[in-house]
Formats: C-alpha cells, sequence, structure tokens
C-alpha cells in the first residue's frame, strides 16, 4: 500500500505482511485505524480500517496463510532478528571482570626544528585613482529654471 506522511510529504509504502498484521491487531482490540509511523519523520499516520481493507479484501484468508509461512520461513520459534539481539545486563561482578583496559599510548615523535618564518611581503604598490571614482570633487549644481 502506497501511502504518503501527512507532515512532511514523503512517499512510503506498508509490505502486505504490515498490513495483514495491522487488520489482525484492528480487529483484535476492536480499533478502527492504525497508526503507519512515516520512515523519515517518524510520526503517526492515521490509516483507517476501511481503507486497509479496501486493499486486502480476503485479509481473514491471508491472516490464516500468513502464520503457516512465517513458521515454515524460520528456523526457530521466537528465533527473530530482532530478539537474537538482545541481551541480558551483566551482574556487578561480570562487570568488574570484563573492564576494558585502556590501549598502550605510542610514544610520540620529537617535532622536527621549526623552518624560519618566509619574509614579510612588502605593501603592494598605490594604484593611481581614475577620473570616474574621485571621492572630493562633486558634479556641478544643475541651474533651475524659472
Amino acid at each position: 500500500m502506497n501511502l504518503r506522511c501527512i507532515y512532511c510529504q514523503t512517499p512510503f509504502t506498508l509490505a502486505r505482511s504490515e498490513m495483514i498484521a495491522a487488520i489482525v491487531h484492528m480487529n483484535e482490540k476492536n480499533m478502527n485505524h492504525y497508526d503507519a509511523h512515516c520512515p523519515r519523520c517518524r510520526r503517526a499516520n492515521s490509516i483507517s480500517r476501511q481503507r486497509m481493507e479496501l486493499f486486502l479484501p480476503n485479509w481473514q484468508e491471508a491472516a490464516k496463510q500468513q502464520p503457516a509461512m512465517a513458521m515454515a520461513a524460520s528456523p526457530g520459534p521466537g528465533a527473530s532478528a530482532s530478539s537474537s539481539l538482545k541481551t541480558d545486563p551483566l551482574s556487578k561482578s561480570q562487570r568488574a571482570t570484563m573492564v576494558k583496559k585502556p590501549a598502550p599510548k605510542k610514544p610520540v615523535k620529537t617535532a622536527a626544528p621549526k623552518k624560519p618564518a618566509p619574509a614579510a611581503k612588502k605593501p603592494a604598490a598605490k594604484s593611481k585613482p581614475s577620473a570616474s571614482s574621485s571621492k572630493g570633487k562633486k558634479a556641478p549644481a544643475k541651474k533651475s529654471r524659472k
């Protein structure tokens, strides 16, 4: 389903599996809208149940088939990519044994003697003022007609 964020006007899509999960969730919780989050601004865009059902008219059949496809594709129950990244907090004793030691510092090389600074530049020669850009002279006053 192609959507456009109502806040930042960024176009984004909802995958079929996400739409099925959203409709099932709305059906279980007796909700009328689903909040699709924009990938750019992360704000929730409300999508009505009727609009979701227009794009998936046979969502009940697809919802029955989705768990079967998910079981066949996943290696084991509850083994998702995000769950494999989760870790348990360490106790104080375990944390004390895993304290990182700072890397030894490398010896600093002595700097080579500095070269003397180049001689100061001579000031540029002043250019002659042009006739059109004279500051002190004013144009003659215009004569008024009477």
